[in-house]
Parts: C-alpha cells; sequence; structure tokens
C-alpha cells in the first residue's frame, strides 16, 4: 500500500510506522527531514513550503511507482508538510517496509532524493536577522548546471 499526504499540520513519525508495518517484513526505515537552526552562517527562524498539491500528489505517487518496480517493498509512506515548519520540526517524513533491510533503506534514501528532484514544493527560509529567502533543491530537475 501506498501513502502519500500533503497537509499543514506537524508530522507524526510513529504514525508513518504503523501505516507501514507489516507482519511479512522484517524492515521499517525511516527517513525525517528536519528545519535546521542555520544556513550559511545566517541563523534560521523556520522554513515555509507552498505547494500545487495536485501535481505535487502525481509526482509522489510516481515516486512510489518507481520504487515498487525497483525494490521489494511492501508498504510506502511519504508525508511532506506545508506552511511554516519551526527549528527541530519534520517537513518530510518517508517510511518504508520491506521483508529485509537492503530493499527499505535503498527504497527510502531513493524516495527522499526523488522527491528532492521531482516533486513540485517550494521552500522559503525565514531568518532572524536577514531578509527571506526562496531556496532551490540542489537536486531539481529544473535547476540549470
Amino acid at each position: 500500500m501506498d501513502y502519500i499526504k500533503i497537509c499543514d499540520s506537524k508530522l507524526n513519525v510513529e504514525e508513518l510506522t504503523d501505516l507501514v508495518s507489516s507482519s511479512s517484513c522484517g524492515a521499517i526505515s525511516v527517513f525525517i527531514g528536519t528545519t535546521r537552526e542555520t544556513f550559511e552562517n545566517k541563523k534560521v527562524l523556520q522554513l515555509q513550503y507552498e505547494a500545487y498539491i495536485p501535481m505535487a500528489e502525481k509526482v509522489l505517487k510516481q515516486i512510489c511507482e518507481d520504487i515498487r518496480q525497483k525494490w521489494k517493498v511492501e508498504n510506502i509512506a511519504i508525508y511532506h508538510r506545508l506552511g511554516t515548519v519551526p527549528v527541530k520540526e519534520a517537513s518530510i517524513v518517508i517510511a518504508t517496509s520491506s521483508p529485509h533491510r537492503a530493499a527499505s533503506l535503498e527504497a527510502t534514501h531513493f524516495a527522499i532524493d526523488a522527491v528532492k528532484a521531482k516533486v513540485p514544493i517550494w521552500k522559503k527560509e525565514i531568518y532572524v536577522s536577514d531578509e527571506p529567502q526562496w531556496k532551490e533543491n540542489t537536486e531539481c530537475a529544473w535547476k540549470k548546471s
């Protein structure tokens, strides 16, 4: 089963691990992306995320399909938060389950890289004493080299 969600509420890691848990699986891998307090020597107050939700959900579903073509996984959950995400809180949680650890570890790694490269979610960094800045993921497909 694939679980995707784009929401504006605090993400709950336990909810995702419960969703992907299966009696046929011996592994659950989880990635949690959080807001850090500094970026390039600037003090970060919070991040703000925006998305065109229908398009973002479509791309997340495609990422799940891509994972299933590459690895034997049972369940996949990808939740991304929109709106304000304070320091130390999660903006994304990805969880995968599989019978053995290698598949879930590799699938989870692939998932975060694919989300950052493909999903149309935009991030603005809000600093304590500098002007806010929209940030582009270095991995994004539309970034010019």
